[in-house]
């Protein structure tokens, strides 16, 4: 009996680690070296075939305590196969109101997964590439920040919509 319930929850942990990452189609990491430079752009080149399905992308930030601001300043592009290259800049929430940092993770070390772009259908078939830089700037400072520590990994993830 205790063997049979082993197999049946050995079966049942093995289903679920493979059934849950179906939706993923693309993921990648960027690693930074300490510091994310102002100048350094991240990129992910995926292939894309399918024109008629329906997708979300995320973008996933490892951080550890040494990041030092509550948001997180982003400029991504996506460039498309036809040379169309739509530009988004987006703000991210990564710290709570007392300095903690949001995200998943039991160290020092903590990822959030955060929506670029919800329901999206790509136009054309072909090659796409996402270049994603920062663009934090101190308080009162017209000038960007040079060398943003405190991020580790910048992924880029495509799930598709069921």
């Amino acid at each position: 009996m205790n063997n049979t319930f082993f197999k049946i929850v050995s079966f049942f942990l093995i289903f679920v680690v493979i059934s849950c990452d179906k939706k993923q189609v693309f993921d990648e990491y960027y690693a930074f070296d300490g510091t994310w430079k102002k100048n350094k752009k991240a990129a992910f080149t995926f292939e894309q075939k399918d024109t008629t399905s329906v997708y979300n992308l995320y973008l996933n930030v490892r951080n550890n305590n040494e990041y030092p601001y509550n948001n997180l300043f982003l400029i991504v592009s996506l460039n498309q196969p036809n040379g169309k290259v739509l530009v988004d800049t987006l703000e991210y929430q990564m710290a709570n109101p007392d300095g903690s940092l949001l995200g998943t993770g039991f160290s020092d070390v903590k990822e959030s997964k955060l929506w670029y772009k919800e329901n999206y259908s790509f136009e054309k078939a072909g090659k796409y590439t996402v270049e994603v830089e920062h663009a934090v700037r101190q308080t009162g400072k017209v000038q960007g920040v040079k060398d943003l520590t405190g991020i580790t990994d910048l992924g880029f993830r495509i799930e598709k919509r069921k």
